[in-house]
């Protein structure tokens, strides 16, 4: 807390680099090619912080099939060669659990060298509820025929008042933690999110990433933490008088989260949400990942990121060298693929 509100913004950025450093972190600094997809925008669920799920009766609304996001995938590989594909959606009660087998399935067998990194500890859970099979059951059956790792969404805030007020018909953030303490032990990785800059208390962000390092002691899955800043726009916060999060408040939350949370090797200035030239700055303030070149990001957009939708790998490469650091791509589980030396 006394991190939290401190106003010596660049003490923050010194100490997180330094803890970086203590535990091994050097000048590298990573970013992944990689494609996002979104089976669907229907959802179940609203959340009043979301811009981007809609009814099936809306305007707008779309379901893809797995033909159709192989298709739309292979076509972006012959312009791109990711070797990631992020997917997430909304949770449609309109499908059932073997339509999210069969989009892994597919996607795997179409390209078995890309990384599947899909579907949020939300979706799993919703999966649940479609299938009646446990939480290990779906994962087991997901992970078999091609899925890689679990992205961190669904996390928002863990505290259960600020989850009354801005995803009411969320399910209960134990089942976020029952979702990737099993994936771990089934040896998939996952990452881990936080949704800041809304109506939480620092007591509240705190208590959240004491709980995810807690979580992290117990089973070591988590490959890196994203904090993710709110984002209003189209959304029922931006009636009411909400703004986007500060430079300082998103540069002061990275350094926070990179000395509390001990155990997670990898923080991300995530630079769809913050812009590149904010992202750079970040790199001194404990993060060591640029997220990647996210081509055709949907969620951030719907709630008025101005952000570009891609970055081009010359241009992550000049970000991070003018940072004064050494690009690096990686793969999903941090292998690194490709050095930029000077």
């Amino acid at each position: 807390l006394a991190l939290m509100e401190s106003d010596d913004l660049l003490a923050l950025g010194e100490l997180a680099d330094t803890a970086r450093r203590l535990r091994g972190g050097d000048d590298r600094v990573y970013f992944v090619q990689n494609l996002y997809l979104n089976q669907t925008n229907v959802c179940r669920v609203k959340c009043k912080f979301c811009a981007f799920a809609v009814t099936q009766k809306q305007a707008g609304a779309y379901t893809f099939t797995p033909e159709e996001l192989v298709e739309d995938a292979l076509r972006q590989r012959e312009l791109t060669g990711f070797t990631e594909i992020h997917m997430v959606g909304g949770e449609s009660p309109h499908v059932d659990f073997d339509y999210y087998v069969e989009i892994v399935r597919q996607l795997h067998e179409a390209m078995p060298d890309v990384h599947l990194k899909c579907f949020t500890a939300s979706e799993i859970h919703h999966m649940t509820k479609l299938s009646g099979l446990s939480h290990e059951e779906v994962l087991e059956e997901l992970r078999d025929v091609g899925l890689g790792s679990l992205p961190g969404g669904g996390a928002e805030i863990f505290a259960d008042r600020v989850r009354k007020l801005i995803a009411p018909g969320k399910e209960h953030p134990d089942f976020w933690f029952l979702t990737h303490d099993t994936a771990h032990r089934l040896g998939i990785p996952t990452h881990c999110t936080m949704l800041y800059g809304h109506v939480e208390t620092y007591e509240e962000r705190v208590d959240h990433l004491l709980r995810l390092r807690e979580q992290q002691d117990r089973t070591g899955g988590f490959l890196a933490f994203i904090p993710l800043a709110f984002h209003p726009e189209n959304t029922v916060f931006e009636r009411r008088g909400w703004r986007h999060t500060t430079g300082s408040d998103d540069l002061k939350m990275l350094a926070v989260s990179r000395l509390l949370l001990d155990n997670v090797p990898n923080i991300k200035a995530y630079w769809i949400m913050m812009g590149m030239p904010l992202a750079a700055v970040a790199l001194h303030f404990g993060a060591d990942d640029v997220q990647g070149t996210v081509v055709r990001e949907e969620i951030f957009h719907a709630a008025g990121a101005r952000t570009e939708t891609e970055q081009k790998i010359e241009e992550l490469v000049r970000f991070v060298r003018a940072a004064g650091r050494v690009p690096v791509q990686r793969d999903t589980l941090y292998n690194e693929l490709r050095r930029w030396h000077d």
